[in-house]
């Protein structure tokens, strides 16, 4: 059976403000779907507590609405319980990593086969805009008056510092990109991290303006392509270059530069250096990387238990509780 977009779609009426990143990304996760074409009764949408927590309640699949920074644990019980099933797991920027950043570095350190979706708006908006663990230091909110004083979190750098095998990142509302890297985070087999840039029309309006619109990410950004030179620009008058142990940015043309100079994207490659700088460009001297980053297979946690539960078997005699209750020393009570 070929399935579509509203197959994924439940009849629930979306509560989100109008506006939020939120509902382009719900579109974009019903289309990546239907693309992927799995059955909706073998997909689990898992997530935490926030603005974005809520999208089980619009997903025509099973879903756990759990607690605070918790989903990571919950989505791991169901993938090593069933893993047949596809997995996904919501979290917001607050959820996902601030009383949820120890569960997040561990899904990533066991590659849990989970396609983990990290909405980051930079700010609490369930809780009415406080700064959250990927806030810019001196952003002011209601709990920063005066500013921030802290260094925030950079998804990507804390993914690969758990030994993260996929990375990738999207825009909210660049729905053609969000569900191409959607469709390979599922098929990655392994926990895979998706980082949507998203707006909070509330409490941090504009806080992706370098990309908010098809013409800014034409300016400010660059898609990675697999295999394919790092190019850039309204025109793709610019590119990457090596320099040293760093990147710089170059114009074709300009002193002979040519395609062949540039870098060649490889999300594959097993070094994690190359991909690490390229998820932590920013603006303005650097475009914004979005697309897949870092794609690297390796046995995940939930194929190692089932392997190792058969070798065990294979290995001892006991087969039912009884007999292994009854082995060694046992001695009765009357």
């Amino acid at each position: 059976m070929k399935y579509s977009p509203k197959d994924y779609k439940s009849e629930q009426l979306v509560r989100w403000c109008p506006g939020c990143g939120d509902h382009a990304f719900l579109s974009s996760l019903h289309k990546a779907m239907a693309e992927l074409n799995v059955e909706p009764h073998n997909i689990a949408v898992i997530s935490g507590i926030g603005c974005s927590s809520r999208l089980p309640y619009y997903m025509n699949t099973y879903g756990f609405h759990t607690i605070h920074g918790r989903a990571a644990a919950i989505a791991t019980g169901v993938k090593v319980a069933n893993p047949e099933l596809s997995v996904w797991q919501i979290s917001g920027d607050g959820d996902g990593l601030a009383i949820g950043g120890n569960q997040f570095i561990h899904i990533l350190r066991r590659n849990v086969d989970v396609n983990i979706v990290l909405l980051n708006n930079q700010i609490y908006g369930l809780t009415k805009g406080q700064y959250s663990p990927t806030s810019p230091r001196g952003m002011v909110t209601k709990s920063s008056p005066y500013g921030t004083v802290e260094d925030p979190f950079r998804p990507a750098e804390l993914a690969f510092g758990a030994r993260g095998r996929f990375f990738a990142r999207c825009v909210d509302v660049d729905g053609p990109n969000s569900v191409e890297v959607l469709v390979a985070a599922a098929k990655h087999k392994g926990a895979s991290v998706t980082e949507v840039l998203q707006n909070c029309v509330i409490f941090n309006e504009g806080s992706q303006s370098m990309v908010a619109t098809k013409a800014d990410r034409a300016k400010n950004a660059i898609y990675l392509k697999q295999s394919e030179p790092m190019i850039f620009g309204e025109n793709n008058e610019f590119g990457l270059m090596q320099q040293g142990f760093g990147l710089k940015v170059v114009k074709l043309g300009e002193n002979g530069i040519t395609e062949k100079d540039l870098l060649v994207h490889d999300a594959h490659c097993e070094d994690n250096t190359l991909h690490m700088k390229l998820a932590l460009m920013s603006g303005p001297d650097f475009p914004i990387a979005l697309g897949v980053i870092r794609d690297v297979e390796a046995p995940s946690y939930n194929e190692c238990i089932y392997q190792q539960i058969e070798e065990v078997k294979a290995k001892k005699t006991n087969r039912t509780l009884n007999e292994l209750l009854m082995m060694g020393e046992v001695w009765e009570v009357k």
